[in-house]
């Protein structure tokens, strides 16, 4: 027995000597703790005050916010919105660009307003009893409430922008604006007053725009009626219409027909059972619709006494189904070129104030529009026998008095889609009503000019531009009157005599300046006509006007006034919102820019989809598979929900849920854990250790081209505004190309060689240059966590992120050759690991390091340029062969030798050294290097 000690030699312990990653940037985010802090250091350091000073000089960038409503807390689909406005915002800041964005609200209209009076309803109080001005303070102090409370949520998504410069439809200064907005098309002569029908809600007592209206199924009465033709060659039959509204009868004053259909004649020889039908009876109906209408109608032997053309049927009158009643007046038949055979009986009963094609088709022959309907849906004394009941209630009572006219040829029902108001989700009827328009086709030719600017606009997706020309091509004049109190009015004068509308610049200049004043309550103030006429005119000759304006016409005017109080040049760059704004915001902006400017108020249009269930479902609290942005806050942090923003394609709908955010999370991670990474390993880099491109290994030259062709990337989204596939590309590069690859074969250069190694110091110079790309690249989306890594590295004194800008990569890094040599090396290293895989599974090594590798490979191969120590790296085993040979070939086996203690490589050197028998001799020598 040896009782002599041991010598030092070996009972060293190594760990120390190894150069271990050492960072305080921790593997847990816990940002729902941390992002907060960095919110408030954000706010206490002033930094959009200090990044606007710093960005004095560049090129500015504007993107236009399309404010949302005031109306509670924020959904989802806000802050797919905001995000991604804010990325946007963000990257166009540090590729260089002055990005100033003034957030903003729509404060007006009916959402708010509907809502105020949802509390009057609770309170049992009637809107109707309480003071305008009342009304509208009330209305005020709701949509004041939620603007501060959206904000704060806003910003806690980390969206940048200037919070207190922030803009609201409801402002004095932009109420002043808008009205004088209206004034401009009132002057130029393309606001108007006119009767046409229009898009109206009986609940809300309000026309409502085609943006306010959803589709929803409906179960509508349907009507066969018929129309005893008076005259003319077919005089003794009737004309069978069908229609889905019975409620319109009363407002027929014609029938529409094809000219170019075939219509039978059908004499009616036998009824089935509870048939209105009478036999004897001729009808006419088209003849490619008569099985159809034989079954609906329960027709049963019948024959075609004649086969005519609609043409046939000029100059035809036939009696108003209720004549008798009332209705005793002769009814047309016209032709009408949006007649089909797509179904019912290849007639249209024309109600000139109950649709469009029916409006258009009564002035082309000067019918009465006769108003039937009031504000509230209810029939007026236009409607002989039904005045006061209401239209969605009227089918019985319109198929009870037909019946009794002798006139109903059959009833039903019909499951379709039918347009409901997007707030009330109540069914809307078109009813025409007189209200104010701005004429597309006039003088200001506003349809034209603006189909020009959709062409000379860039959109994302491309598709959206079809889209909206469609709208804007085939949309009537745009009605911008509602019959509302929370709004900007539409502040105009008409003579009482004349019916003209007062075009006066003096006029309109005294109400735009009270108006930035005291706001538009300054038009519902006693004696408000008499001091904006003046004193050269009478207020008694004068009807004030007060309809307020289309919400979408206010929001539409923003760039009006938020542009130039702000100092930013118009057009913006960018408008950005969902698809559905094609014929919301986009459209309405559109319009009222080219009218009042002649110009499109954007240079690019960037449209995102909706946010659905993990399942694809449309989110709905009955469901209850509603995903809340303030939870995910709770739960994750703002990074998380920011991540899945710019990981989905936003052109698409998105979908949210538990599993989809918990993938998000772990991407989150990966990413966590490669900055962590690049952080440790850099403890205590220098200047003087940055090793210049030409003197770096291969390996360090790869990664550095890789970093150019993101960077190439990066600032084609930029300049596109299409960021489909960037995050998803940068994952990848961290998970794949960094962690999987480059990290792992270059931590034993990092951890085990000389600190003066010149492969260590381009590997810890490459590290740097990856620390600043992603850092950089990430600040848009990963806002909290950029910012948390670079300041880990650089410290408080060295400033935000987000006040840097991308670097600018040297053109020398571009090494396509070398790619290509490397991506061939990257395969045959793929081959080599599996089955690596397969001796380690097989239990014949322990780890990679415990094998020795011997690869052949064909003459040329990119893969015969490394050596094999090269190649030992690269697989990160501890010996390696490389040879050339007509058959390509890898041999796998254990590597002879001893282990080295501090590199673990197996080598037949290990045991050699007297000083330090248990190391290598590249450990040996830099521990001797180091101090004692």
């Amino acid at each position: 027995m040896n009782d002599a000690p041991e010598s030092p030699a070996a009972t060293r312990d190594y760990r120390k000597t190894v150069f271990l990653p050492a960072t305080a940037f921790p593997m847990k985010a816990d940002l729902p703790k941390r992002e907060p802090a960095l919110l408030k250091a954000w706010a206490d350091a002033e930094s959009w005050k200090n990044l606007r000073a710093r960005s004095k000089g560049r090129a500015p960038f504007v993107l236009h916010d399309g404010p949302p409503y005031a109306n509670g807390p924020l959904h989802i689909g806000h802050a797919l919105n905001k995000i991604l406005k804010d990325v946007i915002n963000r990257a166009a800041q540090m590729a260089g660009k002055d990005a100033y964005y003034v957030p903003g609200w729509d404060c007006h209209g009916l959402p708010i307003e509907w809502k105020v009076e949802e509390e009057y309803r609770a309170a049992k109080k009637n809107k109707d009893d309480v003071p305008v001005l009342e009304f509208r303070a009330q209305c005020r102090a709701y949509a004041a409430k939620w603007l501060d409370v959206q904000r704060e949520e806003f910003k806690r998504l980390g969206v940048a922008g200037d919070w207190e410069s922030r803009y609201a439809t409801m402002d004095y200064s932009s109420e002043a604006v808008i009205a004088g907005e209206i004034g401009k098309f009132l002057m130029n002569g393309s606001l108007y007053r006119g009767l046409r029908p229009v898009m109206w809600s009986p609940v809300e007592k309000t026309a409502l725009a085609e943006a306010e209206i959803e589709y929803h199924d409906h179960v509508s009465p349907t009507l066969w009626a018929r129309f005893p033709l008076l005259g003319g060659p077919c005089a003794g039959a009737s004309v069978v219409i069908w229609t889905t509204t019975p409620w319109t009868i009363p407002g027929n004053r014609a029938v529409a027909y094809g000219p170019e259909i075939d219509y039978a004649l059908v004499h009616v020889e036998g009824v089935e059972e509870g048939s209105y039908l009478r036999v004897g009876e001729t009808l006419i109906v088209a003849l490619p619709l008569l099985p159809q209408f034989a079954k609906d109608a329960g027709l049963g032997a019948h024959s075609v006494k004649q086969v005519i053309k609609g043409a046939g049927l000029e100059v035809s009158l036939a009696a108003h189904p209720l004549r008798g009643a009332g209705y005793d007046f002769d009814v047309p038949l016209l032709p009408g070129d949006f007649v089909t055979t797509d179904a019912g009986t290849g007639f249209v009963h024309i109600a000139p104030g109950h649709g469009e094609d029916d409006f258009n088709l009564g002035r082309q022959h000067g019918l009465p529009i006769p108003e039937t309907v009031n504000d509230d849906g209810t029939f007026t004394h236009h409607a002989p026998g039904f005045e006061g009941l209401h239209v969605f209630k009227a089918h019985e009572a319109v198929y009870a008095a037909m019946e009794k006219a002798g006139t109903l040829v059959a009833k039903g029902k019909l499951t379709h889609s039918y347009p409901h108001s997007w707030r009330s989700k109540k069914p809307v009827i078109f009813r025409a009503t007189p209200q104010w328009f701005i004429a597309m086709d006039d003088a200001n030719a506003i349809r034209k000019t603006a189909l020009e600017a959709i062409d000379a606009t860039h959109f994302v997706p491309d598709v959206g531009r079809n889209r909206i020309g469609s709208m804007v091509a085939n949309r009537p004049d745009w009605c911008i009157s509602r019959q509302r109190a929370w709004g900007v009015p539409i502040a105009v004068f008409v003579d009482k005599k004349t019916g003209e509308v007062l075009r006066d610049q003096t006029v309109m200049d005294r109400i735009t300046g009270a108006f930035r004043t005291e706001g538009a309550d300054a038009w519902y103030q006693p004696g408000a006509a008499a001091r904006f006429l003046g004193n050269e005119r009478n207020p008694d000759d004068y009807e004030q006007v007060m309809d307020i304006v289309d919400v979408w016409f206010e929001s539409g005017s923003t760039h009006a006034f938020v542009l130039p109080d702000h100092g930013l040049p118009f057009p913006a760059d960018l408008y950005l919102e969902g698809s559905d704004q094609h014929r919301g915001w986009f459209q309405s902006s559109l319009l009222e820019s080219v009218g009042s400017r002649g110009v499109a108020p954007f240079k690019a249009v960037l449209t995102h989809g909706f946010v659905l269930d993990e399942s694809g479902r449309k989110m709905s609290k009955s469901l209850g598979n509603v995903t809340a942005p303030q939870e995910v806050i709770a739960k994750y942090g703002a990074d998380i929900l920011r991540l899945w923003v710019m990981n989905s394609d936003t052109a698409e709908d998105l979908r949210i849920g538990k599993n989809i955010l918990e993938q998000q999370a772990e991407l989150y991670r990966r990413i966590r854990n490669t900055l962590r990474w690049l952080l440790g390993n850099l403890a205590g880099f220098e200047e003087a250790e940055r090793v210049p491109v030409a003197e770096m290994p291969e390996l360090e030259r790869w990664v550095l081209h890789r970093l150019t062709e993101l960077d190439a990337r990066l600032r084609k989204a930029v300049d596109d505004y299409d960021w489909n596939g960037v995050m998803p590309e940068l994952h990848a590069f961290c998970s794949t190309d960094l962690s999987a690859f480059y990290f792992d074969i270059r931590k034993d250069s990092l951890y085990c060689d000389a600190s003066s190694a010149l492969r260590r110091r381009a590997t810890r110079t490459v590290l740097d240059a990856l620390h600043r790309c992603l850092c950089t690249w990430l600040a848009p989306v990963l806002c909290f966590t950029a910012e948390e890594a670079w300041l880990s590295r650089f410290g408080q004194d060295a400033g935000s992120v987000h006040f840097e800008t991308f670097p600018v990569l040297p053109a020398e890094w571009r090494d396509e050759a070398l790619a290509a040599k490397w991506s061939e090396i990257r395969r045959t290293r793929r081959l080599v690991t599996t089955s690596l895989e397969e001796q380690r599974r097989d239990g014949v090594i322990g780890s990679s390091l415990q094998a020795s590798v011997a690869l052949t490979v064909p003459e040329g191969d990119a893969a015969a340029s490394l050596s094999a120590e090269q190649w030992a790296e690269i697989l990160i085993v501890s010996q390696a062969s490389i040879a050339t040979g007509a058959e390509p070939g890898l041999e796998v086996g254990t590597a002879p030798g001893n282990k080295c203690e501090r590199c673990w490589r197996v080598l037949t050197e290990v045991g050699k050294s007297a000083a330090h028998p248990t190391l290598c001799l590249r450990c040996e020598s830099v521990v001797e290097s180091l101090p004692a």
